[in-house]
């Protein structure tokens, strides 16, 4: 019971990693917000937990803003704040990507954040405690080819976690990224460009434990930097990748 007494929203928690996070959070004893463009699914994993269920584009203003609204009614207070959800473009050389592409990549990873913290950091400098994970990536520290502007947008992730902890650690808020290596979520095929044998045995190849990250593993990682065992740890980007960045 970790996190008995505390309050969580988790975005992208409909699936995934995010799916993850929520289950691990709500075992420790959190009263959790499950956030997610697919509201249906948001609710299978809310229900399961007995969580509270959101539907959200954290591409958007007036919906993160609802989302942190319908929190704070809730909860009456909100100690965690998880931004997990993220997408992708297929694998291709850079200049192929569109511009829709492009600007709907940096929306979900990049704006969202600075989003979410518009609507929730003031809530918690004044309550002169909180912990906001942001799920990054390894793509942002060992970038891969024809990946590259979702590659920049989790470099981008990184540096704004580093640049919240140092702003917000006077507050008493705290600000960790985890970055794993890619796994077992809707995002897989994505990354790889098609999912067969052949590809899956070769991206294996370059994870030296053998095997992708699972929601439990970031489950695990969410739950130690989310804690107040980790009190003393801000600004650090942990990779989660089975050695792969090494």
């Amino acid at each position: 019971m970790r996190l008995e007494g505390k309050t969580a929203i988790i975005t992208g928690g409909g699936s995934g990693f995010g799916a993850g996070i929520a289950r691990r959070f709500a075992q420790e004893g959190a009263r959790v917000m499950v956030a997610d463009i697919n509201q249906d699914a948001a609710a299978a994993v809310a229900a399961e937990i007995g969580g509270l269920a959101q539907g959200v584009d954290v591409a958007n203003d007036a919906s993160v803003a609802a989302m942190a609204k319908a929190a704070l009614d809730r909860f009456g207070r909100l100690d965690i704040l998880v931004n997990n959800a993220g997408i992708t473009h297929l694998p291709q050389p850079m200049e192929d990507v569109t511009e829709a592409e492009f600007d709907r990549v940096l929306a979900v990873n990049a704006k969202s954040v600075f989003l979410t913290a518009r609507h929730l950091v003031g809530h918690m400098k004044a309550n002169g405690t909180g912990a906001i994970l942001n799920i990054a990536s390894t793509a942002g520290v060992s970038p891969r080819p024809r990946l590259n502007w979702y590659n920049a947008s989790k470099g981008w992730m990184i540096t704004a976690t580093r640049a919240m902890a140092v702003e917000l650690a006077p507050s008493g808020v705290r600000v960790n990224a985890l970055n794993p290596v890619a796994g077992e979520t809707p995002l897989l095929k994505s990354f790889m460009g098609e999912d067969t044998p052949e590809i899956r045995a070769r991206f294996l190849a370059t994870i030296p434990l053998g095997r992708f990250s699972t929601p439990q593993d970031m489950a695990n990682a969410a739950l130690f930097l989310c804690s107040d065992e980790a009190s003393m740890i801000t600004g650090v980007a942990l990779e989660v990748d089975g050695g792969r960045c090494i």
